[in-house]
């Protein structure tokens, strides 16, 4: 190559270079298709030179100019006019201009949570939505713009996500929100307007990962773990580059039904019986993993074991029992696959695998079990009397419960699995962070997932959440307040409409009481400009993804309807208002029952107790009076107190005369 080439292509690489580190941005929110709030001064920002200027348009006739500062950003208000399009945003930084096309003007809705909002219209097989084939295939609403936020977390403040805005088509929803597209469907079909939903969760995350740092240090008992975050960020920065240097499979190019299938981690080897495991450490199984010193692990681990079977069982058939997995396994005895669960929604399924008596010619059997976690809990959790071998047809079990040993293999970060492998045991040199940070960790998820999309303007937030905080309602009683106003502090909006979604009844493992989660999301009804919508008719006591996400959305939607966009309707069911104590009954007084009450089951049997002066709840008898609820015990001589459906799987029985339930509620203060 001559001189004069050489310094050709060296300056077309530079020039290469130099484009692909331009300093403009727009912020991650901005984007083709997408849907602006009408009739508002709507924030816009990003990042360019300093001291440059930036002019953003809208085809609609607006126009406005500012200056970027001295740290590299850039923020200016714009006129929007009612509900139409589609329109184009031009953004000139410069002398270079940036189109935006395809841009309606409409309602923008936040829509955020765990999994109960994360549940796709497609589902998570065998947890599914009602219908799903057919909301699918009907789900062509071009007006209706979709914008996911991609999985993230962080020690820190983030300025950019990954998303991108599309229209609503049934190939674009099928892996979106199933509660927020309903949400946004019955906003659309009701106002006929264009709605924007901008859907941000993860599933089994607790309240406080969605909470900024400065909010969750009101709260002393934060004050350690917010230490350790701090000293996380640039620990973090060392883990990133150390998972940077392996391979990467990038798991949201996999087709979503066999995602999970035949993947490979450089970890053949460790289904063999004469791997040698001698340095791997134990773990104590059955345990979801979060609880040992593995800690908030997501992605594939293996775990070994030999056991010494009776002699007798030798060449024979055996059963390998292992319980629920959380999420997929590829089971091994003595070196070859006797089973396994590649797919999703498997976390609860038992794992009984027949193992030939081929297989089994010696006493010694050496079980290989990889495990693959990608968020919530994760491990081999059952019960110790799931784990066991047996001969089939038998019944005299080997308990496995105990030491196994484990070693982690790939690790499962942002819709990507990075591979260490097996080979020299690369896990040991995974760099080792402060605290034992993930998505579950305070402020995580809002620091990557909350804050690069604030300050756009909205409409208002419907959030689905709950779960991951029963086992301490008290301070979900203080936390889930002081999140609504953390949101509506950073978006700038102190009266942010804020529409959630009451947990529904869940056979929850013992010691668990959701009653007292789900009293406390009641209570967070007296902070203004707050609804709720009840499932307590809805749920489904053995699954905690109940599949009718149409109903929970139409009444979120219900509550924006007749609060935000003034329509005359009902937007809750029944709430406990007052009581009055009588000699022999108490009555109550509901709001949101202007039309009367409606008891279902008549009046034994429906889910009401009472209490005397004992503070023991008895079953109650129940008349319905207009909007007042007559309530009595053969047996109370001084009624004191009334609870209705006040366990984990209460159902419902108590209705408006607009078919709403009411929540499950109870008169007394004597705590548990």
């Amino acid at each position: 190559m001559n001189r004069k080439i050489f310094s050709l292509v060296l300056l077309a690489c530079a020039q290469t270079i130099v484009a692909q580190e331009s300093p403009f941005r727009l912020a991650s929110i901005f984007g083709d298709n997408m849907v602006l709030q009408q009739k508002s001064t709507v924030t816009v920002w990003g990042e360019g030179t300093p001291g440059s200027g930036i002019t953003v348009r809208g085809s609609w006739k607006a126009r406005t100019s500012t200056v970027v500062t001295a740290d590299g950003r850039w923020t200016l208000a714009l006129a929007t006019p009612g509900a139409g399009g589609p329109y184009r945003v031009e953004v000139e930084h410069d002398g270079t201009t940036s189109t935006l096309n395809n841009v309606l003007i409409g309602e923008v809705w936040l829509c955020s949570g765990q999994s109960n909002m994360e549940m796709p219209l497609e589902g998570w097989p065998p947890d599914t939505i009602l219908n799903p084939a057919g909301e699918i295939n009907r789900a062509a609403y071009p007006g209706i713009r979709l914008f996911a936020v991609k999985r993230a977390f962080s020690p820190a403040v983030e300025r950019s996500c990954l998303g991108n805005w599309e229209e609503c088509s049934p190939a674009n929803v099928r892996s979106f929100s199933a509660a927020a597209y309903f949400f946004g469907r019955q906003l659309y079909q009701t106002l006929k307007v264009p709605v924007g939903l901008v859907h941000t969760s993860w599933g089994g995350t607790p309240v406080e990962a969605w909470m900024g740092e400065e909010v969750l240090s009101r709260i002393r008992s934060f004050d350690t773990t917010l230490q350790k975050i701090h000293r996380t960020a640039e620990s973090m920065q060392v883990l990133r580059a150390w998972l940077d240097k392996h391979p990467v499979i990038e798991m949201g190019m996999r087709p979503r039904a066999t995602r999970w299938d035949k993947l490979h981690f450089l970890d053949e080897q460790c289904s063999s019986p004469g791997y040698a495991d001698t340095l791997w450490p134990t773990m104590t199984l059955p345990v979801l993993w979060e609880k040992t010193a593995l800690g908030e692990f997501d992605g594939a681990v293996w775990f070994r074991r030999k056991v010494t079977i009776p002699a007798a069982w030798v060449h024979s058939d055996l059963l390998l029992e292992l319980g629920p997995i959380d999420d997929q396994d590829v089971t091994f005895v003595n070196g070859s696959m006797v089973g396994a669960h590649e797919g999703e929604g498997l976390w609860k399924a038992e794992r009984v695998y027949r193992v030939p008596g081929t297989l089994i010619d010696t006493t010694v059997v050496s079980i290989a079990v990889r495990v693959v976690d990608h968020g919530g809990g994760g491990g081999i959790y059952g019960p110790p009397q799931s784990m066991s071998l047996r001969q089939a047809e038998k019944s005299e079990r080997l308990s496995l419960a105990g030491e196994w040993k484990y070693l982690p293999v790939a690790e499962y970060r942002g819709d990507r699995l990075y591979v260490f492998g097996a080979n020299g045991e690369p896990y040991f040199t995974r760099p080792v962070l402060p605290i034992n940070f993930s998505a579950y960790t305070p402020t995580a998820l809002y620091n990557a997932m909350i804050a690069p999309l604030v300050p756009f303007s909205l409409a208002g937030v419907i959030w689905y959440q709950g779960e991951a905080n029963t086992d301490a309602p008290e301070e979900y009683a203080k936390l889930f307040p002081l999140m609504i106003d953390n949101w509506r502090t950073v978006f700038g909006k102190p009266n942010l409409p804020f529409y959630y979604v009451q947990i529904a009844p869940y056979a929850y493992d013992a010691g668990t009481e959701s009653q007292y989660l789900r009293e406390a999301q009641l209570k967070t009804l007296s902070a203004k400009g707050t609804g709720m919508a009840v499932t307590l008719d809805i749920g489904n006591v053995r699954n905690i993804h109940p599949a009718n996400k149409q109903e929970a959305g139409r009444r979120l939607a219900l509550w924006a309807l007749a609060r935000n966009y003034g329509k005359q309707l009902e937007c809750s069911g029944p709430l406990y208002r007052s009581m009055k104590k009588y000699k022999d009954r108490i009555e109550l007084t509901f709001d949101h029952a202007r039309g009367g009450l409606v008891l279902v089951g008549g009046e034994q049997g429906n889910g009401f107790t009472i209490a005397g002066k004992n503070r023991v709840f008895e079953p109650a008898d129940v008349r319905v009076k207009g909007n007042t609820l007559v309530v009595s015990g053969p047996a109370i001589a001084s009624p004191q107190a009334v609870r209705y459906q006040f366990r984990n799987d209460a159902g419902a029985t108590l209705f408006n005369t607009t078919g709403l339930p009411s929540p499950s509620f109870r008169t007394d203060d004597w705590g548990r």
